[in-house]
């Protein structure tokens, strides 16, 4: 089973930016998609983007035009870079890769925005 390593996360204050990172354990060609999800205190978990083996690209309306998801084949790396970051953005970020009807996660990391 693939091992999805998360880091990059942080206090940043609203307007900000952070970049957060998935590195798995192995090759990403062979994963469909791949992706974040956040949960926030209280909140579910919810897709913020997703990125598919071809390198499309989807996002959630509410990060669309401040957060990019990009992929690094060689590196075997997924990351997100979010802009202009709100106090609605705070939450635990999660790395999910997919493979046909298996879904891998990560532990997350913590992203905090200050207002």
């Amino acid at each position: 089973q693939v091992q999805l390593v998360e880091s990059g996360g942080g206090l940043v204050q609203a307007g900000g930016s952070l970049r957060v990172s998935c590195a798995a354990s192995e090759s990403i060609l062979s994963f469909d998609i791949m992706g974040w999800y956040r949960q926030a205190p209280t909140k579910s978990r919810e897709s913020v983007a997703t990125i598919t083996s071809g390198g499309t690209t989807a996002y959630s309306d509410s990060v669309k035009g401040r957060f990019t998801i990009s992929r690094d084949n060689a590196k075997n790396t997924v990351s997100l870079q979010m802009n202009s970051l709100k106090p609605e953005d705070r939450g635990i970020y999660f790395c999910h890769a997919r493979r046909r009807l298996i879904t891998n996660w990560g532990e997350g990391t913590q992203v905090a925005v200050s207002s």
